[in-house]
């Protein structure tokens, strides 16, 4: 079992930046690839960004490719989403992901949401223009 604690979300103007943080319990971080998602108001959750378990791959949704930058410290049990150049249409709730069970020398990442075993409760994002 995995919990995960999203943190870093905020208030910012466009053309900004902020970077949003996922903590995960337990020792097998490592062994988990990661995903975050997104659900603005009134709209469906999202795929952003996803990275496998050594951080080696990285894939994003076209909507933040080359503007976010996801990462991983597997010594501190964290993954982050770098947020840069962010837009109105960025606001929304960011959630991180886990994807349990895979096997030990698999370096895929994930980017459908029911791929995902663990989810954490989501931080607040708000882009003004």
């Amino acid at each position: 079992q995995v919990q995960l604690v999203e943190s870093g979300g905020g208030l910012v103007q466009a053309g900004g930046s902020l970077s949003v943080s996922c903590a995960a319990s337990g020792r097998t971080f490592s062994s988990y690839p990661m995903g975050w998602f997104r659900q603005a108001p009134g709209k469906e959750r999202e795929f952003v960004a996803a990275i496998s378990r050594s951080g080696g791959s990285t894939y994003y949704a076209d909507s933040v490719k080359g503007r976010f930058t996801i990462s991983r410290d597997n010594g501190k049990n964290t993954v982050y989403l770098q947020m840069n150049s962010l837009k109105p249409e960025d606001t929304a709730v960011y959630y991180c992901a886990a994807r349990g069970g895979i096997p030990v020398y698999s370096e895929r990442y994930y980017i459908a949401q029911y791929e995902y075993d663990y989810w954490g409760q989501g931080t607040q994002v708000t882009v003004s223009s």
